[in-house]
């Protein structure tokens, strides 16, 4: 009950944020935006619609998850009510799932709106919904969870501006850790070898989490993979917040 309480309470508190309402909105005035390109190209028009939409969803998924998760204890240091939080029998662990599950509760509103909107562009182009779309959303959100989880984990011991920028760098990181990998294992030296295979299991691989092509493209999407990729992604949002919850415990406010 406790945890819920703090859940519904950040959901409350970030769905007043100013910043949440300007990026959303401009989201959505590029989802509607993509329908201009549309007229003016020449067939393919429902790819242009997903390929544009997925990746409005993405990147705006982004900023909201790393402008929210930032101020997780920020906020609350700079309005002195960290102090009366861990003066109550709440214990820290359930202060900091709480506050992330909040978060989440908030993209998932974000997302699910910011994807009605593509459906129905899409729709209105094909005349049904692909499933192959459906999923890859789903994994958008799957990835925005793990990038609120790193922001929540930076925010427990360092500021909001290098929160960010920590953030920001592992989600680029996170998409160019199998190329890197590739591009080692063919053309790098040893050295670069034994740099980069340790970097590739330590960061997040978010290229697992990309079906974009799948649903743009309508490739075949491997059932089993799909499966390990969404099991990967939980088990290192789970690692993220249990890592959030350590630091958070010893950190010394008085």
């Amino acid at each position: 009950m406790k945890v819920a309480a703090i859940a519904l309470n950040a959901f409350r508190e970030a769905v007043r944020d100013r910043i949440l309402y300007a990026i959303l909105v401009f989201a959505l005035v590029m989802l509607a935006g993509s329908t201009i390109l549309v007229t003016i190209s020449v067939g393919g028009e429902e790819k242009i619609i997903k390929d544009l939409g997925l990746a409005c969803i993405s990147i705006f998924g982004t900023l909201i998850a790393v402008f929210l998760g930032i101020g997780l204890v920020s906020k609350e240091i700079e309005k002195r009510t960290i102090y009366s939080v861990i003066s109550k029998p709440i214990h820290r662990y359930q202060f900091i799932l709480g506050k992330y599950l909040g978060l989440v509760l908030t993209l998932l509103a974000n997302v699910a709106l910011m994807a009605l909107g593509l459906i129905g562009l899409a729709y209105l182009w094909e005349g049904t919904v692909s499933p192959r779309l459906v999923l890859a959303i789903l994994f958008i959100f799957l990835e925005l969870m793990l990038v609120t989880a790193l922001a929540l984990l930076f925010s427990t011991f360092s500021s909001p501006t290098l929160s960010a920028i920590f953030t920001l760098c592992l989600f680029v990181a996170g998409h160019l850790t199998a190329d890197l990998r590739l591009f080692a294992a063919r053309f790098g030296g040893v050295l670069s070898k034994a740099a980069i295979e340790p970097l590739y299991f330590l960061l997040p691989n978010l290229s697992r989490l990309n079906l974009k092509d799948q649903a743009v493209h309508s490739l075949g999407i491997d059932g089993g993979t799909t499966i390990l990729s969404f099991l990967y992604a939980i088990f290192y949002i789970a690692a993220l917040v249990l890592a959030a919850m350590a630091i958070f415990h010893q950190r010394d406010f008085q």
